[in-house]
């Protein structure tokens, strides 16, 4: 691979495999531990579990590390629609195929990149563009491939405020999605969710430190084999409402990681349409919504599906 470098050294007893990475290649910890979640890492090569995985001593540590990253997050003319934005927050119709924030390894085309520029975004000027964690603005995230409805606080009194809503969940979030299978008409999943023990990428019910995970499942409309659904998750944890569908046997179309690709649409078929938060300014309860994307529509009447109008509203 061109612009690869791979770096070997023998494992130090005792030691954390992020903190061994970064001590024996002068890196910060956040970008080995970024690097190990990424797949950059292995041991005896084999890929790595964890960024936590204690070494015996006798491991053999090898790290691709990839071409170097620019060192700046910088301001792109990148298309993006804001939906409503006041002196405190703005709400973005985030499309998919784009990354919420900069990480080690990516540091173009995100939604950071795009609103820089813009406008002010919360902890900007405290934080160092150069850093692997640069994310001014952000307070939750939306998977790269999954479209549809994200707050961003301009300034730091409105991320706190944000950011201590979505942990107390005094939010709403309400997503739409096309699942592979069926469904009854409504079901609620309680179901813990943790990291997948192995394959890092993955989130898993049960898994590695589980998170009590809590989503209602709606049918909005069936067709034979598939079936779109309303999707209101009680907690935000990472790939929830993929990893949920997935366990009740009805992945999301398009889904590689939890189901499989699918010619009818190139990402999954996940759109968070609707989020309520509370204003960070007087507490009052604030609606935004985006519309369902066309590649969704699209792909639900490539299955033999026919879009919704009575008793689906709001899409």
């Amino acid at each position: 691979m061109r612009g690869v470098d791979v770096r070997t050294f023998e494992a130090p007893a005792g030691e954390r495999l992020d903190v061994a990475i970064a001590q024996a290649l002068e890196l910060s910890r956040t970008y080995a531990k970024d690097l190990i979640d990424e797949g950059y890492v292995t041991l005896d090569g084999r890929p790595v579990g964890k960024p936590a995985t204690k070494l015996s001593g006798d491991e053999l540590v090898s790290v691709l590390l990839p071409p170097p990253r620019p060192h700046h997050v910088e301001p792109e003319d990148v298309e993006l629609y804001v939906i409503y934005q006041d002196d405190d927050l703005a709400a973005i119709d985030k499309p998919p195929g784009m990354t919420a924030h900069p990480t080690a390894t990516l540091r173009t085309g995100t939604v950071v990149n795009a609103l820089l520029g813009r406008m002010q975004l919360s902890k900007e000027r405290l934080m160092d563009p150069t850093d692997e964690a640069y994310r001014p603005g952000i307070v939750h995230r939306l998977d790269k491939d999954t479209s549809g409805v994200m707050v961003v606080a301009k300034h730091d009194e409105a991320h706190r405020e944000l950011a201590a809503a979505f942990k107390k969940r005094l939010t709403e979030k309400a997503y739409v999605a096309i699942a592979v299978g069926s469904l009854p008409d409504e079901v609620h999943v309680d179901a813990a969710i943790g990291r997948h023990p192995v394959e890092r990428q993955r989130m898993t019910v049960g898994g590695s430190n589980p998170k009590s995970a809590s989503t209602i499942v709606r049918v909005l409309a069936r067709a034979p084999g598939f079936v779109l659904v309303r999707c209101l998750p009680h907690s935000g944890r990472t790939h929830q409402i993929r990893v949920h569908l997935a366990h009740l046997g009805a992945p999301i179309l398009g889904d590689a990681v939890y189901g499989r690709p699918s010619p009818s649409i190139g990402r999954q078929a996940l759109h968070a349409q609707r989020l309520t938060v509370p204003h960070p300014r007087d507490h009052q309860a604030i609606t935004f919504q985006a519309q369902v994307p066309t590649d969704m529509v699209e792909a639900w009447l490539a299955v033999g599906g026919s879009w919704p109008v009575a008793g689906a509203e709001d899409l």
